[in-house]
């Protein structure tokens, strides 16, 4: 099964957004945020401007599941 993580990890006074997708990528905010939910509400929001990646899911073969944590 293909995994898509949302992620808010602790940085500095806040938390960073970060996307993993399954192929090892993870790309994570240059921006901190001061709670969990800005961080993770901006993480998927990034994950929404990624059309190609999320096209990309569509042509796998795999079935897709998502994980937020």
């Amino acid at each position: 099964m293909t995994e898509i993580k949302l992620l808010a990890e602790p940085k500095g006074n806040g938390y960073q957004a970060m996307v993993s997708f399954p192929n090892g990528v993870s790309i994570s905010s240059a921006e901190t945020y001061p709670t969990i939910a800005e961080a993770m509400t901006a993480s998927a929001l990034k994950l929404l401007d990624m059309t190609d990646r999320l096209e990309a899911l569509d042509r796998s073969e795999q079935p897709v599941g998502t994980s937020i944590g």
